[in-house]
């Protein structure tokens, strides 16, 4: 059983399509979260973006996986820790998931490479390729159908994906309010990118980087500021 700890709480992550990974971790660390928020999460995995909210402070997350092991894993992840009475995941694809609420804060680290190389493990791929589970107008109607008006949408994605992205939300009046640029090492490009999204059109977008290694490889004083309310070490 691979187990990965973190500074307060632990969780497993060997049965979940997707693995405790960077681009989770710097999204749960970055987004903006209040103690009234009712949050969803939208293909949990393991559950460590609720489990990083639930630390951060939030009344509630409902999680939610279309793959079964992962959103039983997820289930065990929380009921494991301190915050198991506000922590849920359910089996359920999001384009069918109902609840009798809307959400302030929806977040995700979706399925995001298109008509890119797949894998042989259907369930791996399931998790990565938008054109095999979940499409990006999916996402995008599923958000719109379960976010308050005056909600906020979280998620990280490939850069260049990102350009594919924005133009859908905003077809459906969900404008770019902040972005992170992730650049994996100074003087690189980025690779990834952070968005919160939101109704109606801002004035000013938000714009920041974060590089996380020097070019010798050690990590920046900014990734390290950044993770280590949670990181062990």
């Amino acid at each position: 059983m691979s187990r990965f700890h973190f500074k307060h709480f632990s969780l497993c992550h060997d049965r979940s399509t997707m693995k405790v990974g960077t681009d989770a971790v710097l999204l749960g660390a970055w987004v903006e979260v209040k103690p009234s928020d009712w949050v969803l999460d939208i293909g949990t995995g393991c559950g460590v973006l609720p489990l990083m909210l639930a630390q951060k402070g939030i009344a509630k997350v409902h999680a939610v996986d279309l793959d079964e092991a992962s959103a039983l894993e997820a289930a065990e992840n929380f009921q494991a820790s301190q915050w198991s009475r506000q922590l849920f995941a359910f089996h359920a694809d999001i384009r069918k998931f109902t609840m009798q609420c809307a959400y302030d804060l929806i977040i995700s680290n979706p399925p995001f490479f298109i008509n890119s190389f797949k894998c042989d493990a259907d369930r791996r791929n399931q998790a990565r390729h938008t054109d095999t589970s979940l499409t990006f107008n999916d996402l995008i109607t599923s958000v719109r159908r379960l976010l308050k008006p005056e909600g906020r949408f979280a998620l990280v994605l490939p850069e260049r994906e990102s350009h594919d992205f924005i133009p859908l939300a905003e077809q459906a009046n969900l404008f770019l309010f902040r972005k992170e640029n992730i650049i994996p090492i100074e003087g690189k490009t980025p690779n990834r990118v952070n968005l919160e999204l939101r109704y109606g059109k801002p004035e000013t977008v938000l714009v920041s980087n974060l590089i996380i290694r020097h070019e010798d490889g050690s990590f920046t004083d900014n990734y390290q500021e950044r993770v280590r309310d949670f990181y062990l070490g």
